[in-house]
């Protein structure tokens, strides 16, 4: 996933979608896709938190900032919101905050209906915070390709999985036009690394690269000619369809080494530490090999923490925090991801508070 920030996060409950995305990588082809941070819609009053153009769908994610923390959230797109059983109250803006992210995913679908391009399903995501345990929603809201969460990575990922409902990948041409329309620009090469389809190496491929002899125009071919040249078009052709071949296999190793450079690097707009690799490149555990795949590193442990955590490292401030990937190969085939977070703290005191308040159920994380 690439992340580009276009404008500042409109919720506070943006900080903890900021991290969740770059929590997915860079150019994986587990999943891939763009992020418009800030975007400004046209025609809306208010930015969202971003834009997620994936190769499958288009998800449109709006932030809400809820009064308090809260484990349970009742979250109708029809009707009042409850938070752990008590009515929700907003000071400004309708009380169901649902109504603002429709309204905003209506705008972005209207500005992509002028590309010309493939068109994706697009669905929305109303992003709570600060915290949400859980979130009941009516199945009939999530039939509509709605939404409501605590931006985790692992909740936020699997609501973009559900919501990737398109037949096929868009190819990287396709997603040009629909960013051009959003008023971004991103290359082809970018496209095809984050996961969108490569189809002009595909069409480059599939062409016909015959050999026909030139023939002056009313003069008669000679016999013997004609036939020396037919003899030579199955050779002659053999050796020009290998040029689109090389050429394919020449895009490969370039986006393989840009993929390794884009996993291990820092985020474009990001003003953190440079990456930190992990020690190893491969650690064994339990007979199942984790292939590392970058680091990051970061002073301000809290500003990616989120529920009671976040609240410890406000108040007791960690020397600094390493957050690696890893990847491992998944039962059934394909592949997994594990994240690890490791914080640092001058005293094991610190350490051991935080850990308890990190293994109460609720606690945040």
């Amino acid at each position: 996933m690439r992340a580009l920030r276009l404008g500042a996060a409109p919720s506070a409950v943006g900080n903890d979608l900021a991290a969740a995305l770059a929590s997915w990588g860079r150019g994986d082809d587990i999943f891939g896709g763009v992020a418009l941070l800030g975007y400004q819609p046209p025609d809306h009053p208010e930015p969202v938190e971003a834009v997620l153009l994936l190769p499958r769908a288009v998800i449109v994610v709006v932030g809400v900032d809820l009064p308090d923390p809260a484990m349970r959230l009742e979250a109708p797109l029809a009707g009042q919101w409850r938070t752990d059983g008590w009515p929700l109250v907003r000071h400004e803006g309708p009380v169901n905050p649902a109504v603002d992210a429709l309204a905003a995913t209506a705008a972005v679908s209207e500005a992509l209906d002028g590309a010309r391009a493939e068109p994706l399903p697009t669905g929305t995501v109303v992003a709570v915070g600060p915290y949400v345990g859980q979130v009941s929603q009516p199945t009939g809201d999530l039939v509509r390709g709605v939404r409501i969460l605590h931006p985790e990575p692992k909740s936020l990922l699997t609501a973009a999985r559900e919501l990737s409902t398109h037949g096929r990948v868009c190819p990287a041409t396709d997603a040009r036009k629909m960013l051009a329309a959003l008023g971004v620009e991103l290359g082809h090469a970018d496209l095809v690394a984050e996961g969108f389809g490569d189809v002009v190496a595909r069409e480059v491929a599939a062409a016909s690269t015959t050999f026909i002899p030139k023939v002056a125009l009313g003069i008669k071919p000679d016999v013997k000619q004609a036939k020396q040249a037919k003899r030579a078009e199955p050779e002659t052709t053999r050796s020009l369809r290998w040029l689109p071949v090389l050429a394919v296999l020449l895009v490969a190793v370039l986006l393989v080494a840009g993929i390794a450079v884009a996993v291990s690097s820092a985020d474009d707009n990001s003003s953190a530490p440079p990456a930190t690799p992990p020690s190893r490149t491969a650690v064994s555990v339990g007979g199942t090999e984790f292939t590392a795949r970058g680091a990051r590193q970061a002073a301000d442990c809290a500003a990616h923490a989120y529920g009671d955590v976040q609240a410890y490292l406000q108040a007791n401030a960690c020397a600094r925090l390493v957050r690696a990937r890893y990847e491992a190969a998944a039962v059934g085939g394909g592949r997994a991801a594990v994240l690890v977070a490791v914080l640092r703290f001058a005293s094991s005191v610190s350490g051991t508070e935080l850990r308890s308040v990190a293994d109460r159920p609720g606690g945040g994380g």
